[in-house]
């Protein structure tokens, strides 16, 4: 039989032992949420190389100790991916290219100007942060990027083992070989310098801008018949390639415009992403392509 005092124990020992149950819960469920910080940390130790020195592979808005509640994966953060990111619930930004109109992310010649201002604000209206991701995606073996259009195109079986900015093909017309790639990146304004009925076999890309050089050496190779670049200054390698194709070489140049051309590398970087951050949903929100045909306008 139960004596008062045994009751009274055991009545002791099941509410001490619910209370801790309940104080550990609480400990747990307390944890400090991600921060922008943790997240940047992260990516420099999964991205396999030595982090650099000099870089523009920072946080350029908002600042680490920011509470990430999402993350976004883009090429670039316009004002429109920001606001989208920020209606979706992904207050952190990691973006392959530079949300203020110039590489290394200096503002100080527009810091006044309305439109920046009004971007700016918007981050901090909604407690914001955009990581600069660029120079360790394409240093990444294999280039983060790379990888990424490679998967978009759908080239995993023409892709050279080695090298995975280099392809073959079986020798489809240009023409026709160009609607591909059109219909798979959606690109409503590739520009194409080449006779249409040339044979595609051998593919060098330089995803994004490509300038005089390396692009004249790149184009030149004998290994290389079609050359596919985001974009270049058209006196330069897109005159020295007009001319090669009058001088009577066979070859061709293809210009899909910096955005569509490295689109696909930040698709695969919001799935590399979920791979090693999974306290916050990860997506992949693409920036719109900025320009439209003539035949064919649409609303940007």
């Amino acid at each position: 039989m139960n004596t008062l005092s045994d009751l009274s124990r055991r009545n002791f020992m099941v509410t001490g032992s619910a209370l801790l149950t309940a104080y550990l819960a609480k400990g747990q469920g307390a944890q400090a949420p991600l921060t922008v910080g943790e997240v940047v940390d992260r990516i420099r130790k999964q991205v396999g190389v030595p982090w650099r020195t000099q870089t523009v592979d920072q946080i350029v808005a908002g600042d680490q100790s920011t509470p990430v509640h999402g993350i976004a994966t883009t090429m670039m953060a316009t004002l429109d991916v920001v606001e989208r990111s920020a209606a979706e619930g992904k207050n952190m930004i990691v973006t392959h290219e530079t949300p203020y109109y110039l590489h290394q992310d200096h503002t100080e010649d527009i810091k006044d100007d309305p439109t920046l201002q009004y971007k700016l604000d918007f981050i901090r209206k909604h407690n914001m942060a955009i990581f600069h991701f660029h120079d360790h995606w394409h240093a990444r073996k294999p280039d983060g990027i790379a990888t990424g259009m490679m998967h978009q195109l759908g080239w995993e079986k023409n892709v050279d083992p080695d090298n995975p900015k280099q392809f073959t093909f079986s020798g489809e017309p240009l023409g026709h070989f160009c609607r591909e790639i059109q219909s798979r990146l959606k690109d409503r304004t590739m520009r194409v310098v080449g006779d249409p009925r040339m044979p595609v076999k051998r593919v060098l890309t330089s995803w994004g801008f490509v300038s005089r050089m390396p692009g004249i050496s790149l184009f030149a190779r004998p290994d290389v018949d079609v050359l596919i670049a985001g974009e270049t200054r058209e006196w330069e390698l897109v005159e020295y390639v007009r001319d090669s194709i009058t001088a009577g070489n066979q070859k061709a140049l293809i210009l899909l415009g910096h955005v569509l051309s490295e689109q696909g590398g930040m698709i695969y970087c919001a799935d590399w992403l979920k791979s090693f951050v999974t306290e916050v949903p990860i997506e992949f929100i693409p920036t719109k392509e900025p320009f439209w045909s003539p035949t064919h306008p649409v609303e940007i």
